[in-house]
């Protein structure tokens, strides 16, 4: 599971020649952002799936998020099903300097599959991913760009939540599990992922790719990842991996990469030798789900110790990230370290709208059930929107 912007994005900005902008945490969007959106800082190359992690996070606790913040993410989406990072005008019909991708498309359609009564909106998007799959069986970033483990695996997430086994969702005769399996390393060469072949068809071990492809070979995304019952094994070659081969070995890389200082370390061109808190929180959802929470406890615990500044500096996206760690790796999320990660994502963005007492001292689900019961026979108008509605 890859709950972090894939690193397409980041190479696809370099191309353009602009220099991707920090996240920055604050109690409210600032007031020259969209209303409903999570965060201060600039939503161009991360608005979707930013507010994607976000939710699909509260969810996973049974944290009510702000309606606005549910039709903010719904607003964003191309009449073609595809998501855009953000587009700033909902309002005006999307066109070829729209750019969509895959990993907008899928973090949003996963996230408006847990908060429900979204259904046509997921199918769209579901679909949308099907008719730009690769002839490898894999996504890229963009459409028809060269398939990569991290786009892939988020894009198993959303077809998960079309209750279709992943294993049919073809083109011609390769499912996303063969490109998976393509981009495997052997036991000689740790069995980890890549995140996509170099320019001469070789693969490199990549972390970030690694935890993304575990939870995507084990069939699951961001809203079904739960903890596995599989021990982390030492590596084994097998003469015809399954993709369960593939995600046992990858979660025996993630857990010797971790085992030496609780954490993963920033491979980052350019970059000192440092922790890197995200694919940190990667590796435990990985490790939980193919080990159960056993295997994930020594890098979770060092995120609890080490991780409040990096969230706070980092945003909703980094808070949603914590929190789906803690989740997975059966920590509590409401204290995370000392930290509240629930309170503090839910302060990043609008208010939720709670059953209290208004000011004439009525409750308003007091009224609400009044209104039901005098349109009796006319159906239920509302529904809640923790029931985990599928589409």
């Amino acid at each position: 599971m890859n709950v972090r912007r894939s690193a397409a994005v980041l190479a696809a900005t370099v191309a353009i020649g602009t220099a991707t902008p920090a996240v920055a945490a604050s109690p409210s969007p600032s007031p020259s952002l969209p209303s409903g959106l999570y965060g201060s800082g600039d939503p161009t190359y991360d608005g979707v799936w930013r507010q994607s992690l976000a939710l699909i996070a509260l969810y996973r606790v049974h944290a009510e998020p702000a309606a606005a913040t549910v039709d903010w993410l719904a607003g964003q989406q191309c009449e073609s099903g595809a998501f855009p990072a953000f587009r700033a005008n909902p309002a005006k019909a999307c066109d070829a300097k729209v750019m969509v991708d895959t990993n907008s498309t899928a973090a949003a359609a996963q996230a408006l599959s847990a908060v429900g009564g979204h259904g046509t909106a997921v199918t769209k998007a579901v679909t949308w991913l099907k008719s730009v799959q690769n002839k490898d069986g894999g996504w890229g970033y963009t459409p028809g760009g060269a398939s990569d483990a991290n786009s892939t695996s988020v894009v198993i997430g959303a077809l998960v939540t079309q209750h279709t086994p992943v294993s049919t969702i073809r083109n011609g005769a390769k499912s996303p599990y063969d490109a998976l399996l393509k981009l495997s390393l052997p036991c000689a060469d740790g069995g980890a992922f890549a995140y996509e072949p170099d320019k001469k068809g070789k693969l490199t071990a990549n972390a970030d790719a690694t935890a993304a492809a575990v939870v995507g070979a084990l069939g699951q995304g961001m809203v079904s990842v739960k903890a596995g019952d599989k021990k982390n094994a030492a590596c084994t070659d097998a003469a015809r991996p399954t993709p369960k081969d593939a995600a046992a070995n990858g979660s025996a890389y993630l857990a010797k990469a971790v085992a030496k200082d609780g954490h993963l370390t920033s491979a980052l061109p350019g970059s000192e030798n440092q922790p890197d808190y995200g694919n940190t929180a990667d590796a435990v959802v990985a490790l939980a789900a193919q080990g159960g929470t056993a295997a994930a406890t020594g890098p979770l615990r060092w995120l609890e110790r080490n991780s409040a500044k990096w969230a706070e500096q980092n945003g909703p996206a980094a808070y949603a990230q914590l929190i789906l760690a803690a989740e997975a790796g059966g920590a509590d999320p409401s204290d995370f370290g000392g930290t509240d990660l629930v309170k503090q994502l839910t302060a990043t963005g609008p208010a939720p709208v709670t059953a209290s007492q208004d000011d004439s001292g009525t409750s308003v689900w007091w009224l609400v059930g009044a209104g039901l019961a005098a349109g009796a026979g006319v159906g239920f108008l509302l529904s809640s929107r923790n029931k985990r509605k599928q589409p």
